[in-house]
């Protein structure tokens, strides 16, 4: 299977995982073309990743939504597991493991607020989606990363070279660039990021 035929960029740090019949969004938001999903991922409360028009255009009673368990209960209604860093687990399909997300020198998310990211793994593929971060400590426990979807763009999280130096720690087979181009940094920190990879890198075109 070629994994990254089944990633799909939306754009910032949303994105749609399509593996056989199963729809993975991890922090939908303005969505232009819908559809169902099997799993919802957020990674924390700021409006850029955790989006209720946007979950609700893709969620039904099937859905399940996994999220910080300091997020508010307004998707009651929809099959919520709340989670905090460290957990793994297992629903249906799919091994979850939930990684810490924070700044390291900078006070947009602090680890205390259990902000995270997610290790995926699907039909034998691991995929981790940072969340908001900085270049942590923990990454350097990850282990058998196939795809490594990592925030680039600066300001909120880790810049371009951090990214790199993450990436080189991680060790994925393919790292691809996020958190660019809408709220901070451009195109061309996701190019920095390739430039100074050491690890294979794609930078994906957002869908249209």
């Amino acid at each position: 299977m070629d994994i990254l035929k089944s990633i799909h960029f939306i754009h910032h740090a949303c994105f749609r995982i399509e593996i056989d019949n199963t729809v993975i969004y991890i922090d939908p938001w303005k969505i232009k073309n819908p559809k169902k999903a099997n799993f919802v991922f957020v990674t924390h409360e700021h409006y850029d990743h955790y989006s209720i028009p946007d979950i609700k255009l893709i969620a039904d009673e099937k859905t399940n939504i996994i999220l910080p368990y300091n997020i508010t209960d307004e998707l009651s209604e929809y099959n919520i597991k709340k989670v905090k860093q460290g957990d793994v687990f297992n629903l249906e399909n799919i091994k979850i493991e939930v990684i810490p997300a924070y700044n390291t020198n900078k006070n947009f998310h602090r680890k205390s607020d259990n902000k995270v990211g997610y290790v995926i793994e699907v039909k034998g593929n691991r995929i981790y989606h940072a969340g908001d971060t900085d270049l942590i400590d923990e990454m350097g426990n990850l282990k058998n990363i196939n795809i490594a979807l990592l925030p680039v763009g600066g300001t909120y999280t880790m810049n371009a070279i951090e990214a790199a130096k993450a990436a080189e720690i991680i060790k994925p087979d393919i790292a691809i660039p996020m958190h660019y181009g809408v709220v901070t940094g451009s195109l061309k920190d996701a190019e920095t990021f390739k430039k100074e990879c050491k690890v294979k890198v794609e930078i994906l075109k957002e869908e249209e």
